[in-house]
């Protein structure tokens, strides 16, 4: 049996998230697995780096799954994107190790959180972009960001409160930048906020948490010391809004 490695892009908006579910099959991994069902006449599981959730984009999430296929990667990796909807795209597929998993094996991951600094909308951006008018100190924000560097027990900082599961993890790099909006180009100014978080995992929301925290941060609603009160108390409730997930991308996972 073949263990097949391959990385994915997708725009998450019109998807019920990355997991396979019963109640529908408009999932990523949903759509993947029929289509190697398609390709293959065997029903063949795929395994995803980690459970990107509904409307959450990807453009480098990695998966594997094994078959005993003759095709060689190219041609499955042809295959796939001639069947696969024009919003999902596998732009790299190769074999792996035979006991190579996506998850198991992931050593960090890196995510982005774009904010849009305005009150004007940017309409070829809003899929993409949660748009927050109020004007964000971003200096206040980094400040904050610091107190989540290193190894923390995010309890928090997620929605899942019946995981008995760790909720430790290691916060390795959180990056705040000012850009300007990719639809705008040279003519706009800098009224997007890029929040890059890289980590060893992710818990249940936590991205989208800490972004929802931050801001209120650089809105003054919350002074930057907070954020350490926050994660010593454990409680979700004390942390920010839970900010949309289209302004999340999955950018890349690590091994």
């Amino acid at each position: 049996m073949r263990n097949f490695k391959m990385i994915l892009q997708y725009e998450g908006t019109r998807y019920q998230g990355w997991q396979k579910q019963a109640s529908t099959d408009n999932t990523i991994q949903g759509k993947l697995e029929t289509l190697l069902f398609k390709m293959t006449g065997k029903k063949t599981e795929v395994q995803g780096s980690g459970r990107t959730d509904a409307g959450v984009h990807a453009l480098g999430q990695v998966a594997n799954f094994h078959s005993d296929t003759k095709m060689s990667p190219s041609e499955i990796m042809e295959y796939m994107n001639f069947y696969l909807p024009d919003d999902i795209a596998v732009i790299s597929l190769m074999e792996a190790p035979e006991r190579f998993h996506s998850r198991l094996n992931a050593k960090g991951k890196t995510y982005c959180y774009r904010v849009l600094n305005t009150a004007v909308p940017h309409i070829f951006d809003r899929r993409y972009v949660h748009m927050a008018e109020a004007e964000l100190d971003t200096d206040r924000m980094r400040k904050a960001a610091e107190y989540l560097l290193g190894t923390h027990d995010f309890k928090a900082f997620t929605s899942n409160k019946r995981s008995k599961k760790s909720t430790v993890r290691t916060m390795e790099d959180i990056r705040i930048e000012r850009a300007v909006s990719a639809s705008m180009g040279m003519q706009g100014a800098e009224d997007e906020i890029r929040f890059f978080y890289s980590g060893n995992g992710f818990l249940y929301h936590m991205a989208r948490i800490i972004t929802g925290t931050l801001l209120e941060v650089g809105t003054h609603e919350r002074k930057p010391e907070e954020v350490a009160e926050i994660l010593r108390s454990g409680l979700r409730e004390n942390a920010g809004e839970l900010v949309p997930a289209k302004g999340l991308t999955l950018m890349e996972v690590r091994y």
